[in-house]
C-alpha cells in the first residue's frame, strides 16, 4: 500500500494548498493552488516535480495558480466535469463518483454542491485522506454562495456516510478558531467541543495548521454535522424542526457571527 507524503502550504491570507507526493512514481499533486509562488518554493525545497493539480471548485483563491503552474510544469489539471467552463486550464474532467489513479493511489470524486454548484471532494481511501475544499471545514462548513442550505446539508451528510470515521479531513482555509467560537455559542455543554476549542487554541499559538482531524472528531464537535443535538435545537428554539431547518438556521447565524 502506498503512503503519500503530505505538505501543507500556507497561501494568501488564510488559504491552504496541499502537496501530495507519491515517492514510488514521482507523481506530485497540488490541491487548490491559490497562487503559484509558495507552491513553487515548496516544490523546489522538496525536489519534487509537479505532475497534477486537483481543483475542488472554481473560485479564484483556489485556482489562481492553475495557469502559471501548468505553463511552467505541463502538469495535468483535474476538476469537476460539470464545472469545466469555470476551471482554468482543466484538461482532465472527472464526474461524480469518478475514480482515477494518482501515482499508485486511487482517488474517488464526490460531488458536494452547496458552497458552489460544482464543488467536489477528493477522497483517497488507501491513505484515509479527504480534501474537502470549502465544503467542510474544521468545526464548520462553507457559505451558501451558489447553492441552498438543503443542498449543502445533504452534501455534508453524504460525506459523513461515504467516508470512514478515521478519514482525515483537509479543508481550504484556516477558519478553526472562529468556527470553534461559534460552535460553543450553540452547544456550550459539549465537553468534546470544549476540549477541542482549547486544543485548537494551543495549535494556533504554536503556528500549527489546524487540519487533518479525523471525521470522528468533526462528528463530535462540528455543529453543522450535529443537527440532531438536543442542546443545539434548544439553543436555537427549534426543538421540533427538521434537520434541514436546523442546518439552515445554523448557517444563517454563522453568517452573522
Amino acid at each position: 500500500m502506498a503512503t503519500l507524503e503530505l505538505e501543507i502550504v500556507s497561501a494568501l491570507q488564510d488559504n491552504y494548498v496541499y502537496l501530495l507526493h507519491d515517492a514510488a512514481s514521482g507523481a506530485t499533486a497540488a490541491i487548490d493552488p491559490s497562487t503559484p509562488e509558495p507552491v513553487q518554493e515548496r516544490l523546489a525545497q522538496k525536489g519534487w516535480k509537479l505532475t497534477h493539480i486537483f481543483t475542488t471548485h472554481h473560485h479564484h483563491d483556489h485556482t489562481g495558480g492553475n495557469v502559471p503552474l501548468k505553463r511552467k510544469t505541463g502538469c495535468m489539471v483535474v476538476g469537476f466535469s460539470g464545472d469545466a467552463a469555470r476551471i482554468p486550464v482543466l484538461d482532465y474532467p472527472v464526474g461524480d463518483e469518478g475514480i482515477f489513479t494518482f501515482g499508485e493511489v486511487g482517488v474517488r470524486v464526490l460531488h458536494v454542491p452547496g458552497h458552489t454548484s460544482g464543488a467536489i471532494t477528493y477522497y483517497l481511501p488507501s491513505e484515509q485522506l479527504a480534501f474537502t475544499g470549502d465544503t467542510m471545514f474544521t468545526m464548520g462548513c462553507g457559505r451558501l454562495l451558489e447553492g441552498t442550505a438543503e443542498q449543502l446539508f445533504h452534501s455534508l451528510k453524504r460525506l459523513t456516510l461515504a467516508l470512514p470515521k478515521e478519514t482525515r479531513i483537509y479543508s481550504g482555509h484556516e477558519y478553526a478558531h472562529g468556527n470553534a467560537r461559534f460552535a460553543l455559542t450553540v452547544e456550550p455543554g459539549n465537553a468534546a467541543l470544549q476540549a477541542r476549542f482549547q486544543h485548537v487554541a494551543d495549535l494556533m499559538d504554536s503556528h500549527t495548521p489546524v487540519q487533518g482531524f479525523a471525521l470522528a472528531e468533526e462528528l463530535a464537535t462540528n455543529p453543522f454535522l450535529r443537527t440532531q443535538s438536543l442542546e443545539i435545537r434548544k439553543t436555537l428554539g427549534l426543538e421540533s424542526a427538521s434537520d434541514e431547518e436546523i442546518f439552515a438556521e445554523l448557517r444563517r447565524r454563522k453568517d452573522a457571527f
